[in-house]
């Protein structure tokens, strides 16, 4: 359930919750219940979205501040430690992931280039054909742009897919507890960031391959025949 949630526990239920995982009786030893009756809050996923107050989950502590304002409020606690240390995991995490995509991109740029290159090597001589029967050079560009902007596409498809898996292929190698602490917060809840990654990835999917093949294309339309071999 990803609403908002509010239960009363009283300082009998807590009393008694507490017993039975401490395992000890501590009420008759201190002769009684120092516990008070409590609210535990389960707050919205999306309060820690982007479209949320500032989108960090230091609004932890906000909303600690603006709890204990309420008059009657004895003490807000929340687990301070863990909710610190995810938040600097998460930035660590997203300068690696950020370093590691520039690598990969550029990695996956020259691939991408010299690939559409060999493939054009390959067609140089129907190139050079449909030239001398009169075929402009827009009407020879068409179908192998139109056949790498596909390729593009259904490439970035492909990694859209392994996207999606990438989550329960980590639980399966038993990082279910760390998906786990960040669905917990509402980092995973949210798959609009991963529609719009998927969209982005088909976009420069096509784009590359696009720009590739027209360069390569135009590469053989300007080559002389004696270069061609």
């Amino acid at each position: 359930n990803d609403s908002a949630q509010v239960r009363f526990v009283s300082k009998e239920l807590a009393a008694q919750e507490f017993m039975a995982e401490a395992g000890e009786d501590f009420i008759s030893f201190l002769g009684n219940n120092p516990l008070h009756d409590s609210f535990v809050i389960r707050l919205k996923p999306e309060y820690f979205s982007s479209e949320g107050t500032s989108g960090k989950l230091t609004n932890f502590k906000r909303v600690k501040e603006d709890l204990e304002k309420i008059p009657g409020v004895f003490e807000v606690s929340y687990a301070a430690e863990q909710v610190d240390e995810i938040e600097k995991n998460l930035d660590k995490i997203t300068w690696f992931l950020l370093g590691f995509t520039v690598v990969l991109f550029f990695s996956i740029a020259v691939l991408l280039n010299n690939t559409i290159r060999l493939a054009m090597f390959s067609q140089r001589f129907l190139i050079r054909s449909m030239q001398l029967v009169g075929a402009t050079a827009g009407f020879i560009r068409r179908p192998f742009l139109l056949r790498a902007v596909l390729q593009g596409l259904l490439s970035a498809l492909f990694a859209f897919g392994l996207l999606v898996l990438l989550f329960p292929l980590l639980q399966s190698f038993g990082l279910g507890e760390v998906t786990g602490q960040f669905r917990s917060v509402g980092l995973l809840q949210d798959w609009l960031p991963i529609i719009g990654l998927g969209l982005i990835l088909c976009l420069v999917g096509m784009l590359a391959s696009f720009i590739s093949a027209y360069f390569a294309v135009s590469r053989y339309l300007k080559m002389s025949a004696d270069d061609l071999y």
